[in-house]
C-alpha cells in the first residue's frame, strides 16, 4: 500500500516503523525536519517537510495515488482538516485520524463524509485507559487483551516458582481446569520464543500467553499465577489525559490518590473529579509519598508525560513499599530495561495503541491486532470467508493447515445460528448467540468463524493473511 502518515510524534514514529517493514510504501509529513531526519536515517521511507494540512504539501507526498492516510499529530484540528482536504482534492480511499479530544466521540455525525470525512477515530489516550483498566482488574497480569468484543481474553502472566502447572508438560492442563477449555498460545523464556505442545513444560520466569472465554479467564489464571489481592488504594502520577481518564474511570471501585506538579493542572483535574484526591506536589518527592502512605498502595502508576520521572517514581514507590507499580515509557529499549525490576509493568503508549491502526492496514477482514512484547509479535482476529474450493482455511482440520512456524491458531469465536432478545431504551431486539471454541488438532474452520491467530514474530503477519485470503473466483 501507498500511505501517508501526517506526524512523526511518538505514535506516527511507531505506526512508520511497523509499516515500513511489512513493504509499504511510506511517506511521511512533519513539520519538524530534524524529526524526520531521524526516521529517514532509521527507515525506509520518505520524509516532506511542511504543514500536514496544505493542500500543496499533500501532493508533493504524493495523496493523488495514495491509498491511505494516517493523521496521527498532535492537533485534532490538523487531521480533521487534512482528511477533509484527502477526501475533497485528492480521493483518498481510506482515511485515518487521531483525535484526543472526547468532544468528536460525542458527536460521531461531525466525521460523516459530508462533514470532516474520517473514515475511523482513534484516541490512543482512551485506548492506553482502558488498557490499564484491565492490568488493574487483573493485577497478576502483564498483558491483558480482548477479542471478539470482549468474549475471549488473553493474557500474559510470569510463571512463578511453585505454581500448579510450573515443571508439568502442557498436556496435564486439562485435568487441572476440570472441564476448563484453554490454550496456551505461546511461551517466551528468556525472550525467546518457544512454539508450546502439550509435552512443553513451564518454568518458573516464563512469559505464558494463555486464552479462554472471558468467562473462565480467572480460573484459568490461578493454574499459572499466585492470585494477588483486589486493587482497592491506587496513586496517579500525572493529571494528564492519561491520569485523569482512568483516574475518572476507577474512581467509584478504588480509593484514588492523584498527584499532579503543575497547580492550574491540579485544580482542573480537582474540579473534573468527584472522589479521587487530588495532591499537588512532585511524585518523585519521597517526603511526599511517605506522608501519602505510598506502603498502603496497591498500585502506583505513573502517567506523566515525561518518561525519566515515570522511571524514577514508580521506581521509589516501589522501593517505599507500594505492592505494585507501572510506568508509561515511550522508548522501547527503556520497557525492556526496567520491565520486571522494581517495575512490574512497563507501558509503551505507541506499542498499546497502534493495534486499532494495524487492524485498518491489514489485507482481508481483520476484525482485530493487538501488538505483544513491544511490538515483537501479534495477534489477530480474522475472518474466514468463502467456502472450501476458494479459501484455504475453511473446512480443514487445524493440523491440516499449512501455518508458518510460529503461528498458532488459538480460539475460534462462532455464530450459532441461534439468537437471543435484548432489550435498548425499552425497544427489544436480537442478538445473535455466539459461542468460544478453544482450538485443538482436530477443529475444523468454518466459514464466518472469527479465528484468533497468534504470531511469535510480526514477520510472519503477511503469510497468515495470505492464508485466509479468497481467491477471486469467489466472487
Amino acid at each position: 500500500m501507498k500511505i501517508i502518515i501526517l506526524g512523526a510524534g511518538q505514535v506516527g514514529s511507531s505506526v512508520a516503523e511497523n509499516l515500513v517493514s511489512e513493504a509499504n510504501e511510506i511517506t511521511v509529513i512533519d513539520n519538524n525536519p530534524e524529526h524526520l531526519a531521524a526516521l529517514q536515517d532509521r527507515y525506509d521511507l520518505r520524509g516532506v517537510a511542511g504543514n500536514a494540512a496544505s493542500p500543496s504539501v499533500l501532493q508533493s507526498a504524493g495523496a493523488e495515488d495514495a491509498d491511505l492516510l494516517i493523521a496521527v499529530t498532535q492537533s485534532d484540528q490538523t487531521n480533521l482538516c487534512a482528511c477533509r482536504i484527502a477526501k475533497t482534492l485528492f480521493n483518498i480511499p481510506t482515511r485515518i485520524a487521531r483525535l484526543r479530544s472526547a468532544d468528536y466521540s460525542a458527536h460521531p455525525e461531525l466525521l460523516g463524509p459530508e462533514n470532516f470525512a474520517v473514515d475511523h477515530a482513534i484516541c490512543p489516550e482512551q485506548i492506553i485507559t482502558d488498557y490499564i483498566c484491565k492490568l488493574i482488574e487483573f493485577p497478576e497480569a502483564l498483558q491483558v487483551l480482548e477479542f471478539a468484543e470482549g468474549m475471549v481474553t488473553m493474557i500474559a502472566v510470569r510463571a512463578f516458582p511453585g505454581g500448579l502447572l510450573v515443571g508439568k508438560p502442557l498436556k496435564t492442563l486439562p485435568e487441572h481446569l476440570q472441564g476448563i477449555d484453554a490454550r496456551v498460545a505461546a511461551i517466551f523464556r528468556r525472550d525467546q520464543p518457544i512454539a508450546p505442545t502439550g509435552d512443553t513444560v513451564i518454568e518458573p520466569g516464563d512469559e505464558v500467553f494463555v486464552l479462554a472465554a472471558s468467562s473462565r479467564i480467572r480460573r484459568v489464571m490461578q493454574e499459572l499465577r499466585r492470585m494477588d489481592k483486589p486493587i482497592r488504594r491506587v496513586m496517579i502520577a500525572g493529571g494528564g489525559n492519561i491520569g485523569l481518564r482512568l483516574a475518572r474511570a476507577i474512581e467509584a471501585r478504588c480509593q484514588v490518590k492523584l498527584v499532579e506538579r503543575d497547580r492550574h493542572r491540579a485544580e482542573v483535574v480537582a474540579g473534573s473529579l468527584d472522589k479521587a484526591l487530588v495532591l499537588r506536589g512532585d511524585a518523585t518527592d519521597e517526603t511526599l509519598l511517605d506522608q501519602e502512605n505510598i506502603e498502603d498502595m496497591d498500585m502506583f502508576l505513573a502517567l506523566t508525560n515525561d518518561e525519566e520521572d515515570n522511571i524514577m517514581s514508580a521506581s521509589l514507590a516501589k522501593q517505599l513499599g507500594a505492592r505494585r507499580t507501572l510506568a508509561l515509557i515511550n522508548r522501547k529499549s527503556y520497557v525492556d530495561l526496567v520491565q520486571g525490576g522494581r517495575i512490574d509493568i512497563a507501558i509503551s503508549p505507541a506499542q498499546t495503541s497502534i493495534g486499532q491502526l494495524l487492524a485498518r492496514v491489514r489485507r482481508g477482514d481483520v476484525a482485530a491486532v493487538h501488538s505483544l512484547r513491544r511490538g515483537a509479535a501479534e495477534a489477530l482476529e480474522l475472518v474466514a470467508h468463502g467456502d472450501a474450493r476458494h479459501c484455504k482455511v475453511i473446512g480443514r482440520r487445524i493440523d491440516e493447515l499449512p501455518l508458518p512456524e510460529g503461528v498458532t491458531i488459538a480460539a475460534i469465536v462462532r455464530d450459532t445460528g441461534q439468537t437471543r432478545t435484548e432489550h435498548r431504551d425499552l425497544v427489544p431486539y436480537e442478538v445473535p448467540i455466539r459461542e468460544v471454541i478453544i482450538c485443538h488438532h482436530d477443529t475444523v474452520i468454518r466459514a464466518e468463524d472469527h479465528v484468533i491467530v497468534f504470531c511469535v514474530n510480526k514477520k510472519l503477519v503477511s503469510q497468515v493473511e495470505t492464508l485466509f485470503q479468497v481467491g477471486w473466483g469467489f466472487f
